[in-house]
């Protein structure tokens, strides 16, 4: 078994694999502070009560985003399970990146991409990745397989909160899809501006990319992450909604460095 773990800016998403099948997925608050063995207690009592045991689990690979967490990610690792964790980026994902500096891209953008190469691109066509986390990002990868590059927008999640905190008279407001487009009340005029306002950015950066792409008109949209599922009945450009993305693409990253 394998056990995967991704950290965001926002949550830390952990799964366990037996062979290629995601038997477990759980999320925990990314906080900062967490310590090695806060982590380490956390996962063990997720494994006792799922009845997965640490004996065996094979490996267990991280992608970080949040430096202050990567360590005692390690350390747990170490610690609890007693394996040594692969920490994934862009130098060792195994895939060509056009990007410069290769370090800037972060390492959830390029796990996406590998996972989206094997799940999608076997046919050569151009793939377009939207992740709707803490940013909002679009990642490219070239028919040839080759991560080109991408775009990254404030997240749907930082906006609204934004409009909270910036405007003294707007409420914070749950983010989902208003009856009407034109609002009756601040409420529904905001989450109109939040739903529609990102579903229409979505597809316009869609399209403009596509222009640009080599083989534009071909490629495939997927859509990961917590507001995927939300947002993509409305879009035009989304064709795939893939909620276990980077874990899958984790998993392919990690069998390949045990080949």
């Amino acid at each position: 078994m394998l056990l995967a773990i991704d950290v965001g800016n926002t949550n830390v998403t952990i799964g366990v694999f037996d062979g290629d099948r995601l038997t477990h997925s759980w999320r925990l608050a990314a906080l900062r502070e967490r310590t090695a063995d806060e982590l380490g207690i956390f996962v063990t009592r997720l494994f006792e009560q799922t009845g997965v045991r640490v004996t065996d689990l094979l490996g267990i690979v991280i992608a970080s985003v949040v430096p202050p967490l990567t360590r005692p990610m390690e350390e747990m690792s170490e610690r609890y399970f007693h394996r040594t964790a692969l920490i994934v980026d862009a130098t060792n994902a195994g895939m060509p990146v056009r990007y410069s500096p290769v370090g800037d891209v972060g390492a959830d953008r390029i796990v996406n991409a590998v996972a989206a190469r094997d799940k999608y691109g076997k046919d050569g066509v151009p793939l377009i990745v939207v992740d709707f986390g803490t940013g909002t990002t679009f990642d490219i990868i070239s028919r040839g397989g080759e991560y080109l590059g991408g775009v990254i927008c404030p997240g749907i999640g930082i906006s609204a909160e934004a409009l909270f905190q910036r405007a003294a008279r707007l409420p914070r407001v749950e983010v989902r899809k208003p009856s009407t487009v034109i609002g009756q009340n601040t409420v529904g005029a905001m989450q109109s501006g939040l739903f529609f306002g990102y579903v229409e950015m979505v597809d316009g950066l869609v399209r403009r990319i596509r222009k640009e792409l080599e083989g534009g008109e071909q490629a495939i949209v997927i859509a990961t992450g917590g507001l995927a599922d939300v947002l993509s009945g409305e879009s035009r450009a989304i064709q795939h909604v893939d909620a276990n993305l980077t874990l899958d693409g984790l998993r392919l990253i990690w069998e390949r460095h045990s080949r």
